[in-house]
């Protein structure tokens, strides 16, 4: 593992929305985390006092655009504004998850795009560079014109996984519907397995709660151990009902994987009662207690993004991790 060099002037923050993630990843890094007020005034307005010098220092700002999203982004875009006007040399985000990224482009007329809306936001904050994992569309990198690094988590998921002595010739990696195709492909390429796809033809607004199962899969699944990957699981509809076409199709034991455990409402009952064997995660979002449950898997990504920063600041390569 890389190990940080002259790191005097380098400054981690963390805000709110997954302090457990940064304080394993400045412990990694072996940093403490800088110092920083947020509180609240009475109607809701977030103010944020940096309690310690940043002038002249390279800094490293984690937060998660995660539930609740609209407050944890307020904080990000107030937090990067304190650290400029203080003087800071280099302002860097690190957003294990890139909240509003599934509003990539405009799927019918009068519909915003939200994701670079995002982008413009965080480049009129005037950040240096951004560090993210999985984007639910890597175009999104494009809406950028500051360095963005896009980091993969399939090295994560394949370790777990042939831990498990679950890669072998009968497995095969989903893609829960088209345009999950491409994530798909990546961790099937990972582990050298063949691909299948759910013919899921449901709305995009996905993770709708009427959704139908799926009634056709493309590709072999009988018998085998099946992998259902995505990037994003919400409401836990889909991977539900990807569970049981698969099932209906002969898959022997199927398995959800997926990025970034958003779980909105009903989403831990929902797959807790699938047919899923575990339903394996990263801690991208952090998950208070109520949302655990029995079938969940947490994997950390405090390596991978500890391992980017070090790399940033040694002004070494990171070309190795997007493919991790």
């Amino acid at each position: 593992m890389t190990q940080i060099k002259n790191a005097q002037n380098v400054r981690l923050f963390a805000l709110n929305s997954n302090q457990p993630l940064a304080e394993a990843i400045a412990a990694k890094v072996g940093l403490p985390l800088s110092k920083a007020s947020v509180n609240h005034f009475a109607d809701g307005e977030i103010k944020i006092t940096i309690d310690e010098s940043v002038r002249g220092c390279e800094v490293y700002v984690i937060q998660s655009v995660s539930d609740p999203v609209n407050s944890n982004l307020m904080e990000l875009l107030i937090m990067v504004d304190a650290l400029r006007r203080a003087s800071a040399a280099k302002i860097n985000v690190v957003m294990p998850y890139y909240g509003y990224a599934r509003q990539d482009r405009k799927a019918r007329s009068r519909e915003p795009i939200t994701a670079k809306l995002i982008a413009n936001l965080l480049e009129m904050d005037q950040i240096d560079r951004l560090v993210t994992i999985d984007l639910h569309a890597a175009q999104v990198q494009g809406f950028f014109d500051i360095p963005v690094d896009h980091l993969q988590t399939t090295s994560l998921f394949a370790d777990y996984f042939a831990k498990h002595d679950l890669i072998n010739d009968e497995t095969v990696v989903v893609a829960p519907d088209h345009a999950g195709v491409s994530f798909a492909r990546k961790f099937a390429e990972r582990i050298k397995a063949p691909i299948a796809i759910i013919d899921n033809r449901a709305d995009e607004v996905r993770e709708q709660t009427n959704q139908k199962v799926p009634e056709y899969v493309i590709g072999d699944v009988k018998g085998k151990t099946a992998l259902v990957v995505d990037d994003i699981v919400d409401t836990g509809v889909r991977m539900k009902l990807s569970a049981q076409a698969l099932a209906k199709f002969g898959a022997k034991k199927i398995y959800g994987v997926a990025t970034h455990p958003v779980l909105s409402a009903d989403a831990t009952t929902i797959l807790q009662d699938s047919l899923l064997e575990k339903l394996v995660v990263t801690d991208t979002i952090h998950l208070p207690a109520e949302k655990q449950f029995p079938k969940l898997v947490q994997l950390s990504v405090a390596d991978l993004l500890k391992e980017a920063i070090v790399r940033i600041h040694n002004h070494q390569s990171i070309d190795t991790l997007f493919n991790r």
